[in-house]
């Protein structure tokens, strides 16, 4: 007897919707309509016999089967994927054109693309640097890796991470600050802020009760790199992310206070729905995700 197996468009509208949390964005990723969403998650309902979701004011959520088959197939999806992709090499370089922020991928990213690489050593990656990156989605970039307290609603976006902000100096200068907040000697400081991140230093000082702080200058950069070598070399105190001093691992640098502070801002790959039909983009974005950057 031949055993039937499940519909694959069904299993792969499944594993989108569960992964982007979200029925509208699965539909952009796939290029269907709601309803047509809708059905291959009906057909695959019927074939497995359970209710997979449960429907409450248009909001998804797993059952416990649906958990159940996600965990058992969405791995034999990844893998078979993954072989058809090696299968269906052609030999030719596939290129995505990616904007990351500099620190990022060189903490982040750069460290592990060596991986990607094995993968599939075709794809290669023209990166841009700016800081605008989300502008030139479509145009001159393909996909991007962002700082933002959130995306355009209009753009396929996965959150990365979630920050908190920290305030870094040398060694030296917090033992001079000591243990405790002393606005008076604070407000003789120069704190070092990145231009992506205006609003952490105001999430740092509510967090310490000294919104009213007045220091003696603020340096802007763009630059993370350049901050936390200013903040090394004694020039100020760097309103930064945790991540980014922990990855660091300068041991010039330490930690002002020891309080934890939760960040505006996350990092998140961006694109535009329809880039996901690209090859580049895909391979890119679907390793990005089982990787965990």
């Amino acid at each position: 007897m031949i055993r039937r197996l499940p519909p694959l468009r069904s299993l792969e509208a499944f594993i989108r919707v569960v992964r982007a949390g979200s029925a509208k964005t699965a539909a952009a990723e796939l290029a269907l309509s709601p309803s047509a969403l809708s059905r291959r998650l009906a057909a695959l309902e019927e074939f497995v016999g359970k209710p997979l979701f449960e429907r409450k004011h248009q909001m998804l959520k797993l059952t416990e089967e649906g958990q159940g088959l996600y965990d058992a197939v969405a791995p034999l999806m990844d893998e078979m994927t993954d072989r058809i992709d090696r299968l269906v090499d052609t030999g030719k370089v596939m290129r995505l054109r990616l904007g990351v922020l500099p620190l990022f991928g060189s903490q982040r990213l750069f460290p592990r693309l060596g991986e990607l690489r094995k993968l599939h050593p075709q794809l290669h990656i023209d990166i841009d640097s700016s800081n605008v990156a989300e502008t030139k989605l479509g145009d001159t970039i393909d996909a991007a890796i962002i700082l933002s307290e959130g995306p355009d609603a209009t753009l396929h976006s996965v959150r990365l991470d979630h920050n908190r902000v920290h305030a870094i100096a040398s060694k030296q200068l917090v033992e001079e600050l000591g243990e405790r907040p002393d606005v008076s000697k604070l407000s003789k400081q120069t704190f070092l802020i990145h231009n992506d991140l205006p609003m952490s230093f105001e999430a740092w000082k509510r967090a310490l009760h000294i919104e009213h702080l007045e220091p003696a200058a603020i340096d802007h950069f763009d630059s993370g790199q350049l901050i936390l070598e200013a903040a090394a070399q004694g020039l100020g105190i760097a309103i930064m992310h945790d991540d980014h001093y922990l990855r660091s691992h300068d041991p010039r640098l330490a930690r002002v206070y020891d309080i934890n502070v939760d960040s505006p801002y996350s990092y998140w790959f961006v694109c535009r729905p329809r880039a996901l039909q690209s090859r580049p983009v895909r391979l890119f974005h679907d390793w990005m995700l089982k990787a965990g950057l």
